[in-house]
């Protein structure tokens, strides 16, 4: 079965363009909405496997479209979301991820330009991990509080952490570092064992660990 989306944007010529993208990659586009009031009835109707939103939408045009994937988190928790927005605004990825980051992306708009990535991120949020970009990830590692966790994590650990909440594998860690993927996977150990998360599946402590960091912001 091929990935099913949910496009919700007002601007009509980028709505048109994602559409296309997904669709030339096999991924069936199954609605387009303009209005962000309109996405929970779509996302009822057709059942997404990816609800994709915009931020700022009508009918209010501020963070409608944020406010209403949080809503398709709450309601249709199947769903998965990935957000888009023109601006670095550290408390829409806070807000939107909660306390659960499976399922979830936020990506600027300007990372669509890089296709693969894009896609990449899409597949990634439907298969219940994170996607966030990593201009959002690298403020949030940088504000990090006194006193939290991720103070115990070495300088190569939280470069990882960062990575992986941009939602990288460790062999795209490992050849974005330019280390082997054993290498990697060491520093990943560590980051877990210094978190707390020692028990969980292997794709839930990655989606802990990154959890943990935004706590920590």
């Amino acid at each position: 079965m091929p990935l099913r989306v949910l496009l919700a944007d007002d601007e009509v010529l980028l709505s048109a363009g994602l559409a296309r993208l997904l669709e030339d990659a096999g991924i069936e586009v199954v609605a387009t909405v303009a209005r962000a009031d309109h996405v929970l009835g779509a996302v009822a109707e057709h059942r997404p496997d990816v609800a994709i939103t915009d931020v700022q939408m009508p009918p209010e045009g501020t963070d409608d479209g944020l406010r209403a994937a949080i809503e398709v988190r709450r309601q249709y928790p199947e769903t998965a979301v990935l957000v888009l927005s023109n601006f670095l605004e550290e408390r829409y990825p806070l807000d939107l991820i909660g306390e659960d980051a499976k399922g979830v992306g936020y990506l600027l708009k300007s990372r669509i330009g890089d296709v693969d990535s894009f896609l990449d991120s899409v597949r990634r949020v439907a298969d219940g991990g994170s996607a966030l970009d990593p201009e959002v990830v690298q403020r949030m590692v940088s504000r990090r509080r006194r006193d939290s966790p991720i103070d115990d994590l070495t300088a190569r650990e939280r470069t990882v952490l960062a990575q992986m909440a941009e939602g990288k594998s460790n062999h795209g860690i490992a050849a974005d570092l330019g280390v082997t993927p054993a290498a990697v996977e060491k520093h990943v150990t560590g980051v877990f064992h210094k978190l707390g998360l020692g028990d969980e599946p292997l794709q839930h402590r990655r989606v802990m660990a990154v959890l943990t960091m935004l706590r920590a912001s």
